[in-house]
């Protein structure tokens, strides 16, 4: 499965900034040793449904230790006996791509 989420704290540094409540969530997924990815608005993390959702509670978790309210936001693609879409599902678009050019 691929977990696509996000993970913000209602409280915010003295900038009004997350960023290193965020930090903390990225790192904790960056360490888990799972196929990962982080853009400008979300992490996208690949496993199967129990190591997958450890990671998002753990995420979550750092995040909660900082803030007393925090904000989850997720979506999953569920497809048993898929591994490697990280990637490949976005080589598959940019193979369509390639395709379609004159």
């Amino acid at each position: 499965m691929i977990v696509a989420f996000s993970i913000s704290p209602m409280t915010t540094d003295e900038t009004g900034g997350v960023a290193e409540a965020v930090a903390q969530a990225v790192r904790v997924v960056r360490e888990s040793g799972l196929p990962c990815e982080t853009n400008a608005m979300f992490t996208n993390i690949e496993g199967e449904w129990d190591e997958v959702m450890a990671v998002v509670k753990q995420a979550v978790d750092v995040v909660a230790a900082t803030s007393p309210r925090v904000g989850l936001v997720l979506k999953a693609d569920i497809r048993p006996g898929y591994t490697g879409q990280l990637t490949a599902k976005v080589e598959r678009v940019e193979q369509a791509l390639s395709g379609h050019q004159s």
